[in-house]
């Protein structure tokens, strides 16, 4: 029986309830003076086991033979249900971390904050300077709130007060920092960047096993997915025995008949256990290249199997030590127990749990809810307040006796001229009220024809300066003279910034969150972590040959294989040798139909399909946020277009659409005239972003790589037309192609080759040329935003950030004010 002030350390595992009292004495020393291990008729991961019924029973035995009066309580909960996150810090104001810290809490957390809860430490050997943090690192600890009222349920049940909680590698490594890291600097002596050495610490359990990466300050956890469970459910398979044979056989595996099978059936787990490890091990210094692997130590009732501490040590190179004794611990009565002694490795976590309960641990985070210190808070003072509530009652009701009396033993006719005075003044203020009244409804009625008239001047604008927004989002190469045409021999397609818009649609939705379905959001998301990702993510490749720059080059093909032209013609074909963009491509190849332009889940899988072999490799994993979805009504706007600038990665195919185009249309501006023409007829103009006109969400919807796209070749019937050979309609014969070929003299009697100048036979130059194609349809909403609007939005932000808030809501005509 424990007595005293005290810490209760419970570890609820999946084969037994463990528990474990005690206090910190003055010289650092950890006083025991009761426990309690009650092993579980079955393992709760068991089939045919009730895990529910199994722990209230444990518990209900532990209850019964201690007692929780006066004593703080702490318990773990396993580390695979909950999340731990480490952040570095960028030098910050150490006043404004946990700011900082709310917002990685919401990036790294992937729920909403109100369906977890979390705690954060900032870690121990950070340095501060000034007021400032530097090298500061943030461990973010969280679990679902759901998870952790079904985990403590039972001792909600049975009126047990709960005051932290804390995840089981975490606690396993306060203990292993105070009681096995004896060596580690002291804090203003540690350097980030010559860490002292590291050790690993193992604690393996029944179905998992924390595996702890620490220095003595920082720390790296993973949960492993293998315990000692897995070697009983090994000799199972390999020896076809009984669960509960198997179990009796592993712990006795020295008095077995043939202990030499025994182990070799075992052997798989064994090699899984240090290949985990050993990746493990890996991908830590992979993360922090300056640290160095000192030792490994071990605990858990599954290190007693023979062999396995040694078995660890021989593959992975390091000395292994087992955590069978605690160098801090004192409390004869418990320490000599043979149940103590024999299970001492399973209690290290009990042993973190009182350190962080008496407030010597390193980590101090807590993952208990905040409506459960609500609730006992409450609880805790009620008695207070009921007898506050008392004495207050009491008293008002003395204050009412003492001015009843008073006011018992005055006439009516007293105060009767008073109150007729204030009849008269409610009177009065009621009319002043109604006159005010008539004059707010008055104003109200003034500014709605105002804005009657200024609305319509300026809702004619509004298509014009959308359309001039997405004539400025289109890419402009600098370096070709304003109104020139380009030629194919003076730049290829290839190799020309330039974005052709086949047509405009448009369609109004009375609520714009139908159109952004999570397709279109996906999309969206997407386009955003392109764009945060960078050209750093994107590998190089091999360019892709233009032969509309050089058809030359195209002609050396023809004269390998002649017959192969015309074999295949899956597009249009271009006009004359001027090549213009208009002239290359067929406008009718893409349609689309407007009645409805939100993508579905099924169009966003063939989207996905068409864009997987469109040149544009996948960016490097970015973290962006859930978008909300626009609110209201508005239009939804869709370019349909296509570009030839996809000779080599990575500025081609979807990622040029989404660097010129799409990039415009989040964070672009145009600049739009905002008033009349002035006396000497200038007009003034303002620059708007696109934002302020209202465009938001802009996607890639839909898009189609077409490798193969034929065009006519200038070179070939121009050398038709010197030769004198005719030009003919139907040399093509590709679908929705331009037709006009060519055939030269004598080629159509005598079938011999004709040598051009150059000496090659003019018919193996390719009647055409193919270039790879993008065809691609951009949407966005647009929720129009008349000019007036959009200056008034901007000056109200302008006196917002020179006055307050506050200020600027009691100003007249800006949303507050009389």
């Amino acid at each position: 029986m424990a007595s005293g002030q005290g810490v209760w350390g419970i570890d609820i595992g999946q084969c037994a309830f463990k528990a474990l009292r005690g206090t910190v004495q003055d010289d650092g020393t950890v006083l025991v003076d009761a426990f309690d291990y009650i092993e579980y008729p079955k393992i709760l991961s068991q089939p045919d086991a009730k895990p529910d019924e199994l722990i209230r029973a444990a518990l209900k035995q532990f209850l019964s033979r201690n007692s929780l009066r006066g004593d703080r309580v702490a318990i773990s909960l396993s580390g695979q249900s909950g999340l731990a996150r480490f952040v570095k810090l960028p030098p910050v104001e150490s006043k404004k971390i946990p700011q900082l810290v709310s917002f990685e809490a919401k990036q790294q957390i992937p729920f909403s904050l109100d369906d977890v809860v979390w705690d954060y430490q900032t870690m121990p050997g950070a340095a501060e300077e000034d007021g400032f943090a530097l090298e500061a690192e943030v461990g973010i600890f969280a679990i679902k709130r759901d998870q952790v009222f079904r985990m403590i349920q039972p001792l909600i049940d049975a009126e047990v007060e709960l005051d932290l909680i804390q995840l089981t590698p975490l606690a396993f490594y306060n203990a292993v920092t105070y009681d096995f890291i004896t060596d580690a600097p002291p804090p203003e002596e540690y350097d980030p960047d010559e860490p002292p050495p590291s050790v690993v610490a193992i604690s393996m359990g029944t179905e998992t096993s924390d595996l702890v990466v620490t220095d003595g300050y920082r720390v790296w956890q993973r949960s492993i997915p293998l315990g000692g469970n897995h070697f009983t459910k090994q000799l199972t398979k390999e020896l076809k025995l009984t669960f509960a044979k198997a179990e009796q056989t592993k712990r006795n595996a020295l008095e077995a008949e043939d202990a030499r099978s025994l182990f070799q059936a075992m052997r798989p787990v064994f090699n899984d256990l240090v290949t985990e490890v050993q990746r493990s091990i890996g991908f830590f210094k992979s993360l922090d290249r300056k640290a160095t692997i000192q030792s490994v130590v071990v605990t858990g009732n599954a290190v007693k199997l023979p062999g396995l501490a040694n078995y660890l040590e021989k593959n992975l190179e390091l000395p292994v030590t087992k955590l069978d004794q605690f160098n801090r611990l004192e409390g004869p009565g418990v320490l000599g127990n043979p149940v103590f002694t024999d299970n001492v490795m399973t209690f290290p976590v009990c042993y973190g749990l009182i350190l962080q309960g008496a407030g010597q641990a390193k980590l101090r985070t807590s993952l208990l809810p905040r409506e459960i210190l609500t609730q006992r808070l409450i609880r805790r003072k009620k008695p207070w307040v009921a007898a506050m509530a008392g004495s207050i009652l009491l008293a008002c009701a003395f204050n009412y006796f003492f001015n009843w009396n008073a006011w018992s033993k005055v006439r009516p006719e007293e105060w009767k001229s008073a109150m007729t005075e204030v009849d008269n003044l409610k009177r009065e203020g009621d009319g002043f009220v109604s006159q005010d009244t008539a004059q707010q409804e008055t104003l109200a009625r003034i500014e709605g024809v105002g804005e009657a008239a200024v609305g319509s001047s300026d809702g004619r604008l509004l298509w014009l300066e959308l359309l001039k927004m997405v004539t400025e989002a289109l890419p402009v190469d600098e370096s070709v003279p304003q109104g020139k045409i380009m030629t194919l021999e003076e730049r290829g397609l290839l190799q020309r910034k330039e974005l052709y818009v086949d047509y405009i649609e448009s369609q109004y939705y009375s609520d714009l969150s139908t159109w952004f379905t999570d397709a279109a959001k996906q999309r969206y998301q997407e386009g955003q972590a392109s764009a945060k990702a960078g050209a750093s993510t994107i590998e190089s490749s091999e360019p892709v040959t233009d032969p509309a720059a050089d058809p030359a080059a195209d002609d050396a093909a023809a004269a390998a294989d002649p017959n192969a032209v015309a074999a295949d013609a899956p597009d249009a074909d271009a006009t004359a040798a001027d090549a213009t963009a208009a002239d290359v491509v067929d406008p009718a190849a893409a349609t689309s139909d407007a009645t409805d332009m939100a993508l579905d889940g099924a169009e966003a899988d063939n989207v996905a399909d068409s864009t997987a072999d469109d040149g544009m490799l996948e960016p490097a994993e970015v973290e962006v946020p859930d978008y909300p979805a626009p609110e209201g009504g508005g239009w939804v706007i869709e370019i349909h277009g296509y570009h030839f600038h996809n000779e080599a990665p990575p500025n081609w195919g979807a990622q040029y659409v989404r660097s010129t185009l799409l990039k415009q249309f989040d964070s672009g501006t145009v600049e739009l005239p905002v008033g009349p023409p002035d006396e000497n007829g200038n007009v003034r103009t303002e620059r708007f972003t696109a934002a302020e006109l209202g465009i938001k969400y802009p996607i890639l919807a839909d898009d189609d790589m077409q490798r193969r796209y034929k065009i006519r070749n200038p070179k070939y019937e121009a050398e038709v037309l010197k030769q004198g050979g005719t030009l003919t309609n139907d040399m093509m014969g590709a679908e929705g192609g331009m037709g006009m070929g060519g055939m030269l003299p004598g080629q159509e009697t005598t079938g011999q080759p004709v040598l051009g100048p150059d000496g090659k036979p003019v018919e193996q130059i390719k009647p055409y040329i193919e270039v790879p194609i993008y065809k691609f349809t951009v949407q966005f909403c647009w929720q129009q935003k008349r000019v007036s609007e959009r200056l008034k939005a901007r000056e109200e932000a302008r006196l917002e950030a020179e006055l307050g808030a506050d200020e600027v809501a009691a100003i007249p005509g800006t949303g507050g004010g009389l």
